[in-house]
């Protein structure tokens, strides 16, 4: 079992300490709730302020690292960071880290696929390698917004062995239902548990729909928010991966040797 909460969050525009403020609380929401692991949003510390990158962008992403490792330390919880912008010798990125109930480093995932209509091409450089970690001891794999329409990536990452697929957005409301059925696609085509994170609110040239979720092997809905600030739990039981992987064994019946072009 693996219990999980979904922070939701008003990603306030260009506001690094009101963010901050929001994912303190919830973190400690979280661990009141006795969840092992809670989820942040994408961008979730400036939103998409690219206007202001330069100075927002954190280098070598050591302000978030020690932010979100002093939270996981005192609360005892882990935390899916969901993504801030970093910088690195001189470029930018949308990064996500992950740590465990002792604020050690898990993983840090740099968004692979830009998103051209929110002008991340334009400012950020994509990623290329993959999300995968161990939670609790649990095999999992992580992903940001855009990702999510690539199913041949998402397949690469849970063909390792991954039990459970985070995502994190900013997800626009008005592509809300396109995003429920491309997590509910992807949790039955790689039998995996899908815990996706969306922020609410918006910025100046977008709105940000919510419905954070949890889908289940057969893509069934665990639990679901709506489109306001909110927050969420699941407890995930990862026996149900196994039967439903036994009962049908999609990732042996794959023909890999065929799928390329």
């Amino acid at each position: 079992m693996l219990k999980v909460g979904l922070a939701q969050l008003a990603v306030q525009y260009d506001a690094i300490a009101a963010n901050e403020q929001q994912v303190t609380q919830v973190v400690a929401q979280a661990a009141q709730a006795k969840c092992q692991v809670v989820v942040l949003p994408e961008m979730w510390r400036t939103g998409y302020a690219f206007q202001n990158l330069q100075q927002n962008s954190d280098v070598n992403g050591q302000a978030t690292q020690a932010f979100l490792a002093s939270l996981a330390q005192r609360y005892q919880i882990a935390i899916v960071g969901g993504s801030v912008a970093t910088r690195r010798d001189g470029d930018d990125y949308n990064t996500m880290y992950t740590f465990d109930a002792t604020g050690q480093l898990l993983s840090q995932y740099d968004k692979v696929h830009l998103f051209g209509l929110m002008a991340e091409d334009q400012y950020l450089t994509a990623g290329r390698r993959p999300n995968l970690f161990q939670l609790q001891a649990v095999p999992a794999a992580g992903i940001i917004c855009y990702d999510l329409r690539f199913p041949e990536w998402i397949r690469c990452e849970m063909a390792t062995g991954a039990q459970v697929l985070f995502v994190v957005a900013e997800w626009p409301t008005q592509r809300i239902q396109q995003w429920q059925q491309l997590l509910a696609a992807r949790a039955i085509e790689n039998q995996a548990f899908v815990v996706a994170v969306n922020c609410v609110g918006e910025n100046p040239n977008d709105q940000f729909g919510g419905h954070s979720l949890v889908y289940d092997p057969l893509g069934q809905v665990v639990t679901q928010l709506a489109a306001q600030p909110g927050f969420t739990t699941a407890t995930l039981d990862l026996q149900q991966v196994v039967t439903v992987r036994g009962g049908m064994p999609v990732f042996a019946d794959r023909r890999p040797e065929l799928y390329q072009g």
